[in-house]
């Protein structure tokens, strides 16, 4: 899943990492590498071919991408999952990493669709779902439509509705970003000169998805933790405390001096926030 360079090694502690808060060690050199995965293969689903690996054992935990990015993005999470006793699963999305897609429009609701088809191909009946940006949208549709199917959403870094998004200012940290994730999408895709057109779709579905009302929401009925950046690029931190009011029992977790790639530029920060949740849930 991740881009092709040495795997890491299997007792690499991602809380020892050193802060990237700029993000100038993941432009140069992408997020760490992946471990070796238990599992690894591709899921057909309506048009598209999705890439998913599996690593360690345990109560089975979701990593779900943001937008542009890719399954190798999470390479400072999965080596703690493990580490706690967990099965990390991670899922390049469609039109990302090493997943194709048709033609069609990118919609969540089709994410989501993708999503059950990979769960149901590794015959996870249950999960718990952390997901960032993209993902966390993906995440909270599918509480709202198979709560049976998920333990618990860590969801961090995503609105909503288009009313939740903040006006975004470029600046050096994110034109990084965008140069990494066109880089990696240029050395995982079987389409490596389709990176523009990607990032246009994206743009988009952002603009007007997801749209979900406060009613929706609050038909929520499993655990959520909303985890919000202090300096998020995207997001504003009145629309995260708004869906941690409306959704059910959610809890908010606010995380400082980071901002949308937070689980990037301090991940002993995030993964204490992700371990935190997923241990009350999961047990």
């Amino acid at each position: 899943m991740d881009r092709p360079k040495d795997e890491s090694p299997d007792d690499e502690s991602p809380a020892d990492a050193r802060p990237d808060d700029e993000l100038t060690t993941y432009a140069a050199e992408g997020a760490p590498p992946l471990p070796k995965p238990d599992a690894e293969g591709w899921v057909e689903h309506e048009g598209a071919r999705l890439r998913y690996a599996s690593f360690g054992e345990g109560p089975p935990v979701i990593l779900l991408h943001g937008g542009l990015g890719h399954g190798g993005d999470w390479g400072h999470q999965v080596p703690a999952l493990r580490a706690a006793g967990r099965r990390a699963v991670v899922i390049d999305s469609r039109g990302h990493g090493r997943s194709s897609r048709d033609a069609r429009p990118f919609r969540y609701e089709v994410m989501v669709a993708d999503l059950l088809a990979v769960l149901d191909a590794l015959k996870i009946e249950r999960a718990g779902l952390v997901g960032w940006g993209d993902g966390a949208a993906v995440a909270l549709i599918l509480a709202m439509k198979a709560p049976q199917r998920v333990a618990g959403v860590l969801f961090f870094g995503c609105a909503m509705d288009p009313g939740g998004l903040r006006e975004v200012e470029p600046g050096p940290r994110l034109d990084r970003v965008l140069a990494r994730q066109a880089a990696d999408y240029a050395a995982l895709s079987a389409t490596p000169d389709q990176f523009p057109a990607v990032a246009r779709a994206h743009d988009t579905m952002r603009q007007t998805q997801p749209n979900y009302a406060p009613r929706a929401l609050a038909r929520i009925r499993v655990p959520v933790a909303v985890v919000q950046a202090e300096q998020d690029e995207f997001v504003e931190p009145e629309h995260a405390a708004y869906l941690a009011a409306t959704i059910p029992d959610a809890e908010l977790i606010p995380l400082p001096g980071v901002g949308h790639f937070a689980p990037l530029q301090r991940p002993a920060q995030f993964n204490a926030a992700m371990l935190g949740f997923l241990g009350k849930v999961m047990g």
